[in-house]
């Protein structure tokens, strides 16, 4: 095969019904995303079916290479062109010589659990996540329940767009059914809750409400289905439990319906957010430090793997403390911190996000919002007469920003965040002040963090999954606080042209 063109092209010429089109940034560290094209929108597309078709057979030459069983899983999320995009893969993966178990309609979760459930080594699950209507991609992995990291990534991409896809023969089809039942039935095992508990579970129109409400109702608990319709349309959102619009819709539901707690899912099903019994957005990364603490005496002497974004409090925490637990921060992203988990042994680790990896015998090891679901309702069960709200009241305090994205094209935005990186570096040589206080410490393993006096801390850092720059902000003092540092991070950004408005502010 050729190389892939580079150049984005007009979906009415010839050329697009002919030959493959795939851009290269859509090739990410632990993923693939593209803009696929939306009727209403005129913007060019990144990728064709063509391209996708390469891609297929880049994936299966790949999987070839690093010398696994070439069989694979292979599902689709609930999108108008996500079975087309589906099938165009899988004819290049069977082009490359691969075995191809198609599960049909799928959370990302239900195609991790297919590798263990058809004793499968490898998966591809096509989806864009919580990205807006027009957007694809493909989460892969050839290591359950590992994904593919920046090596794999990196050498996936020199594949495709290299033209170095090779055909072979072997490849086939296997349609499999009874894979989304065996996986509803697995996640709801043995965790039967006693305690009566109402539960808001909120799916944004995306694929997980074909999973959620089923799935916390074979756990015992009382269902109240919000936005659980499929619609790839989005209506009332975007099915990501970091945007506030979702959060503070599933925080009426909650005090409508006199809610004990309110979950909400992502567009593939691997992240959950909580809002507790009195509405409370409780961002994930607290959520996290609930859990561990609920788990320290149960498996004392644990490890927990964070993610950067995440809360301070993980280090100070005396529940932790007490029962020996540590905690490892590492770099942000879902591929990162499922690695770092299982070279560790670690018993869970989260993300901020929204990403909990909950490791034997909780989980098995891969990011699955069911299962974070259980563990959090498992969590209320085993502290009856505590409100999901006093479990929030008894950690130590601290106050936190969303996860916050100002724009910023994936061209440009790892250039960006280096010269931001190097701008805060010399800052905190000269002693100069953000926020009215010194910088303290700086941190770079993952964009920049930076440390004020007092405690206060700022992350800025480039998305790994959209054309964006992320940011967020702690403080153990106020939530003005929060909003100073804020102010002080939106100043610096300011002096930059490629970055764009926020998708959200404090």
């Amino acid at each position: 095969m050729s190389q892939i063109p580079q150049a984005t092209l007009k979906p009415n010429t010839s050329a697009f019904e002919n030959e493959p089109l795939i851009k290269p940034t859509g090739f990410r560290e632990y993923d693939a995303r593209w803009w696929f094209g939306h009727p209403a929108s005129d913007v060019a597309p990144d990728l064709n079916l063509y391209g996708v078709q390469a891609l297929g057979l880049g994936l299966g030459t790949l999987i070839h290479e690093l010398g696994v069983s070439p069989k694979i899983a292979v599902g689709h999320d609930f999108r108008s062109y996500s079975l087309s995009v589906k099938q165009a893969l899988e004819v290049g993966l069977m082009d490359a010589g691969i075995e191809v178990h198609d599960i049909g309609l799928a959370l990302s979760p239900t195609a991790y659990f297919a590798q263990f459930d058809l004793d499968l080594p490898c998966v591809a699950m096509v989806t864009a996540s919580h990205n807006s209507n027009g957007w694809t991609g493909v989460k892969m992995g050839a290591q359950r329940p590992l994904t593919f990291g920046p090596d794999e990534m990196s050498r996936l991409k020199e594949i495709v767009l290299g033209g170095l896809g090779q055909s072979r023969a072997g490849g086939g089809y296997v349609r499999q059914t009874g894979v989304a039942e065996r996986y509803l039935a697995d996640v709801s095992e043995g965790a039967r809750i006693a305690r009566p508990l109402k539960v808001v579970a909120a799916c944004g129109n995306g694929t997980a409400g074909a999973f959620a409400p089923q799935a916390l109702r074979a756990m015992g608990v009382e269902v109240v289905e919000l936005d659980c319709e499929l619609d790839h349309s989005f209506p009332r959102y975007n099915p990501n439990p970091e945007d506030m619009k979702m959060l503070h819709a599933i925080r009426d539901a909650v005090l409508e319906h006199k809610a004990d707690i309110g979950l909400g899912f992502d567009g593939d099903g691997d992240r959950c957010g909580v809002v507790d019994n009195e509405g409370e957005e409780i961002f994930a990364d607290k959520i996290g430090l609930m859990l561990a603490r609920d788990l320290a005496p149960l498996y004392p002497n644990s490890t927990f793997v964070v993610d950067v974004k995440s809360t301070g409090l993980f280090a100070i925490d005396p529940v932790l403390a007490e029962h020996g637990c540590k905690t490892d921060y590492y770099k942000t992203g879902h591929s990162y911190i499922k690695r770092r988990s299982r070279e560790l042994g670690a018993l869970a680790g989260f993300e901020k996000s929204g990403h909990f990896f909950l490791q034997p015998p909780i989980g098995r090891g891969y990011d699955d919002g069911l299962v974070a679901a259980r563990a959090i309702l498992q969590m209320l069960d085993r502290n009856p007469g505590k409100s999901m709200a006093d479990l929030r009241r008894a950690m130590p305090v601290s106050f936190g920003s969303p996860t916050m994205s100002p724009a910023c094209a994936d061209e440009v935005k790892y250039g960006v965040v280096e010269r931001i990186v190097a701008d805060i570096q010399a800052r905190h040589a000269a002693g100069e002040m953000m926020a009215g206080r010194r910088i303290v410490d700086v941190n770079t393993v993952n964009g920049v963090r930076f440390t004020l006096e007092g405690g206060a801390w700022g992350l800025v850092r480039a998305s790994s999954n959209t054309p964006n720059l992320v940011v967020v902000i702690e403080s153990t003092e106020s939530a003005d606080d929060v909003a100073s540092v804020f102010a002080a991070i939106e100043g610096l950004l300011s002096a930059y042209p490629e970055i764009g408005a926020f998708d959200q502010k404090l």
